[in-house]
């Protein structure tokens, strides 16, 4: 088991959503089925990021520092090499 942080797109606006999850996959499914309040009227969205860290903890930090990233810094990390989402 491991523990993610990952970053959606919405294919409507283009805006991103940063969040953390043991199964990024199955997380993305329930944005796209509207399991999420805040992502259900941007939908379509499509996973543009994903990040492992050892441990739960880690995850939820990585993750509440990725919500004060800028547009710029989020499309930087999508092209980088911590980028594991494929």
């Amino acid at each position: 088991m491991g523990f993610y942080v990952y970053i959606i797109r919405s294919e409507v606006d283009e805006s991103y959503y940063k969040g953390f999850s043991e199964n990024p996959q199955v997380r993305l499914l329930q944005h796209n089925n509207g399991e999420s309040h805040y992502t259900a009227g941007k939908r379509p969205w499509k996973l543009v990021y994903v990040e492992k860290l050892p441990t739960k903890k880690e995850a939820l930090i990585r993750e509440k520092a990725l919500k004060k990233y800028s547009h710029k810094q989020i499309e930087g990390l999508i092209a980088s090499s911590k980028n594991i989402a494929g």
